[in-house]
């Protein structure tokens, strides 16, 4: 599973967004989960942030951390823009040190209908 999730905080919020992002890290760091990866990047413009979620344990390794469900609970209140969650399938990737993941030729074909 790969979900991309995107917001826009308001600015006035951004510098208790961002101190909630390294709880929500600290708190992954010590609970250590198995099966997940998260990522959060801050965009350009400084109060838009894109989250990727991948694994196969889907997000309850996510949820199981308080600081993460505390982060959660707050933050539609936070954002001007409401977050969007996608799912996403990935197609390729290079990753230098790792093996190159190449598409299959029936995901390849179902890009170009």
């Amino acid at each position: 599973m790969q979900v991309l999730i995107r917001y826009t905080v308001r600015r006035e919020e951004l510098a208790t967004h961002l101190e909630q992002v390294r709880e929500v890290y600290a708190d992954l760091e010590r609970l250590r989960p198995d099966g997940l990866g998260y990522a959060t990047y801050q965009l350009d413009d400084e109060v838009s942030f894109l989250e990727v979620l991948t694994g196969d344990a889907g997000p309850e390794p996510l949820t199981a951390s308080a600081a993460f469900r505390r982060f959660r609970s707050a933050l539609d209140d936070r954002c001007q823009h409401k977050p969007e969650l996608v799912e996403v399938h990935q197609v390729g990737a290079f990753l230098s040190g790792e093996r190159t993941v190449a598409p299959t030729p029936s995901t390849a074909e179902g890009e170009r209908a």
